[in-house]
């Protein structure tokens, strides 16, 4: 007898990857099936299937011996090898014509035979779609209906299997188990068009189908296995379970993702009381407290995180999510007790559980990305939250530590190069440089910003061009010479704090002015230039550029006062006006000028514009700067500002002695 080569290519089978879940109910089996054809078979069928279903059978055994070893490579190596044993059986089988007596046999080799594939691999490939389609095809074979219907793919071959009329009952439990297996793959690959296809067709209600997989699972109600039967590795019922608490906890994800809370809540308590393992309970229950705690009910938010955390590793997602819950109720010791155990916790490498030699929930579930709620990222992203975190509610101190810690970890490999930004949609690695030299001025660490923002300077002059055709190259639209100003200029500024926290004038203002010199080069990056990054939009934006300046020329136009240069210091404290009418700070500054030069009219006149100017809507522009340059604005905002203009209110409109 020939064996069979055919490899028919799939003709819109499962894609590679991963993919969001879902699942649905379901009622009967499809449609009322005939039974034509006995089963009863020859002397030497029967003498074969005997030894084939005895090798099966064999082959289960060994698997499960090896799922209970504790031993991992003693383990891994009876996996294998019963891996080839199921191939070398299959191989066997699908080298003879497909016949019925057979075929409840060959279709439980070919469902054990995928089970111990995919679970070795850790989850599906196009391989495994083959290996359904062949089977399905070896069905269609004893029934003459095997050809054109090839062209429709797996999803073709489904319908044909299980509608057409002489499908025989005895293929039932084998094909609901290799439908089982099919609903996986297409569950973990995204395919849920097609899962809900198949599920409609299992269940037989087609007419007026549902198209809610979780309803749709539910409703699928698997044949139970003969007693007899070969020996299955995990049949369709236990399939049935993984795939209801991987659909309910996916869509549950997909729910909170968009907002729809009430639904998410449903779905992930569906989840968590179905078949979950340790692992996917602590991602469960940290997505209960994620919805939980934006349902307004952080109490119950905190119980589920607490019962996340007694769970055991993966610890990351659930201290992150109670960091967020703490700064939402106010307790900022424990949110920033949660950042920090969150740093230690990423920093260990957890090693991986081994996987089961069955299909297992994670493997239908996707990785977490930026956008999911348990998304926890790398160290140096938790370190950055850290710091940012600290420097924000004014702890200077650790915040200046933790930025040092953060740059050791970000430069540990040495590249010159920038990495991406280390918090999703947060800064890039400039800001990361800045934020660190604003912490440390702040913290009353001068010479330690200095030694930062040279680090900086030397990282980012290799991006720039030479300074006098910075202009002209800038005007060609050089990305980088667009934007590398707006970090250098930034750069510039920092020193000059730091040279005014020294003591040292001469210095601070030279890097003030070198800034302003930058900064009045620089320009908002052209829109024919395609879009820009979340951290290009806040360097290079109009706002930032014009609370550039305005920093950098109040700071110089302070150093001009202090060394009793009011003339030169009236010059930068008007440009800052003019460039930013309603900007408090500046019009304060200009109105103590004018006031210590006796310049009494313009004082007053400026002194009612800002009067007009304080019953107006306040914008808070801060909110669209960068933390930086947020901390920065605050060092140069008189505390006593509202306190001295109540004071020249009485002595500037007091009447003049005649």
């Amino acid at each position: 007898m020939q064996k069979r080569t055919d490899r028919t290519p799939l003709g819109w089978g499962p894609r590679r990857g991963r993919a969001y879940p879902s699942a649905g109910p379901s009622g009967g089996p499809g449609p009322a099936l005939s039974h034509q054809t006995p089963l009863s078979s020859s002397g030497p069928h029967a003498s074969c299937l005997d030894l084939w279903r005895e090798k099966n059978d064999q082959l289960v055994r060994q698997a499960k011996v090896a799922q209970d070893s504790r031993q991992f490579l003693r383990r891994q190596q009876l996996a294998q090898d019963a891996l080839e044993g199921f191939r070398e059986l299959l191989h066997s089988l699908q080298g003879l014509p497909p016949a019925v007596p057979v075929l409840p046999l060959e279709l439980t080799v070919t469902c054990n035979f995928i089970t111990v594939k995919a679970s070795l691999a850790q989850g599906f490939t196009e391989d495994q779609a083959q290996d359904i389609q062949q089977g399905l095809e070896r069905v269609l074979e004893t029934q003459e209906q095997l050809g054109p219907r090839q062209e429709c793919g797996l999803r073709g071959l489904w319908d044909s299997v299980l509608h057409y009329s002489s499908v025989l009952l005895e293929l039932l439990p084998a094909l609901h188990h290799l439908a089982g297996l099919q609903a996986a793959l297409w569950l973990s690959t995204d395919c849920l068009g097609d899962l809900t296809l198949l599920l409609q067709t299992l269940n037989g209600n087609q007419s007026e189908a549902s198209e809610d997989l979780l309803h749709l699972l539910k409703t699928w109600s698997p044949p139970a296995e003969e007693s007899d039967g070969p020996l299955t590795l995990q049949d369709a019922r236990g399939l049935k379970d993984v795939l209801l608490t991987a659909s309910a906890y996916r869509q549950g994800l997909q729910e909170l993702i968009t907002g729809s809370l009430p639904k998410a809540l449903s779905s992930l308590q569906e989840a968590a009381s179905g078949l979950c393992p340790r692992p996917v309970l602590v991602q469960v229950y940290t997505a209960l407290g994620t919805c939980l705690r934006k349902m307004g009910s952080p109490q119950r938010a905190l119980l589920y995180l607490v019962a996340a955390l007694k769970g055991g590793s993966p610890w990351g997602p659930p201290l992150l999510e109670a960091s967020r819950l703490y700064r939402q109720l106010g307790n900022t010791a424990a949110e920033l007790e949660s950042l920090e155990l969150l740093v230690d916790a990423l920093s260990v490498t957890h090693s991986s559980e081994v996987p089961q030699l069955f299909i297992e929930v994670e493997l239908l579930l996707p990785q977490p990305d930026p956008a999911s709620p348990l998304y926890c990222g790398t160290q140096s992203q938790a370190k950055y939250l850290l710091a940012s975190r600290c420097l924000q509610i004014g702890r200077a101190v650790d915040a200046a530590e933790h930025y040092l810690d953060l740059l050791a970890l970000l430069l540990d490999d040495s590249e010159p190069k920038f990495s991406p930004p280390p918090c999703p949609p947060g800064p890039c690695m400039p800001e990361v440089f800045l934020e660190a030299a604003a912490a440390l001025i702040q913290a009353g660490r001068a010479q330690d910003a200095l030694t930062v923002c040279e680090e900086l300077l030397s990282r980012t002059s290799s991006l720039l061009p030479k300074m006098p055709l910075l202009w002209e190259d800038a005007r060609k639209g050089t990305k980088e010479s667009l934007h590398c100003p707006s970090w250098v200029s930034a750069i510039y500024m920092l020193q000059g704090r730091a040279w005014v926290q020294l003591g040292a004038p001469k210095e601070a203002i030279s890097e003030f002015s070198r800034c302003l010199e930058l900064l009045f080069r620089a320009t908002p990056k052209d829109k024919e230039q395609g879009p820009a990054s979340n951290c290009e939009q806040r360097c290079m934006s109009d706002v930032a550029l014009q609370q550039l300046r305005v920093a950098a020329l109040i700071s110089r136009g302070l150093q001009w006062v202090a060394s009793g240069q009011d003339t030169k210091a009236l010059q930068d404290f008007l440009l800052s006006v003019q460039m930013c009418p309603g900007n408090r700070d500046a019009s304060f500054h200009l109105l103590q000028t004018l006031r210590r030069m006796d310049r009494r009219d313009e004082a007053i006149a400026l002194w009612w514009r800002l009067e007009a100017q304080a019953k107006l809507p306040q914008e808070n522009a801060a909110r669209s700067l960068p933390l930086y340059l947020e901390t920065y604005l605050s060092w140069i905002c008189s505390p006593d500002r509202e306190t001295l203009l109540e004071e020249f209110q009485t002595s500037l409109l007091e009447p003049c002695d005649p």
